[in-house]
């Protein structure tokens, strides 16, 4: 009896047989196929997520010339890695980020002051995002008008 088990025992301990090798690879690969997609996708939205901080923070400060001043704001530019404000740094470009824009409409007696702010992008969802003095942040995709300062 104790012979018999051993011998079965033995005969078993000779490691995974081919279907069971393939099993597992055809599980690992749906398993890639399912997350890979999902992780491209997720960096996609967090290109989207840096360029609506990016155009978010270019807005404020905006928002705070135009809170001192009725005139035009200084003119915003990418210089290297750098954010300009007529020509002094203004802070760090996010990744993916290639232009930046804006415009302006001066008040008059019937319609108040009017600006906006947007930045381009690639590797995202969308190419662009604009912030304005009226409806704030926009939608992704969303532009700056540089003539009327209307995010549309």
């Amino acid at each position: 009896m104790i012979a018999r088990i051993r011998k079965s025992i033995d005969e078993k301990d000779q490691g995974f047989t081919l279907i069971e090798l393939l099993v597992v690879m055809i599980i690992i690969g749906i398993l890639a196929a399912i997350a890979i997609p999902v992780f491209l996708n997720q960096r996609k939205k967090a290109v989207d997520t840096a360029a609506k901080s990016d155009v978010s923070v270019l807005g404020k400060e905006l928002a705070t010339h135009y809170v001192d001043s009725v005139t035009a704001a200084p003119t915003l530019a990418i210089s290297g890695d750098q954010y300009t404000w007529g020509g002094d740094a203004l802070g760090p470009v996010s990744n993916g980020i290639t232009a930046v824009g804006q415009g302006f409409a001066a008040a008059t007696a019937t319609d108040p002051l009017r600006w906006c702010v947007q930045v381009t992008y690639s590797g995202g969802t969308e190419t662009t995002v604009a912030f304005g003095s009226e409806g704030g942040l926009g939608d992704l995709g969303s532009t700056c008008n540089a003539t009327t300062g209307v995010v549309s």
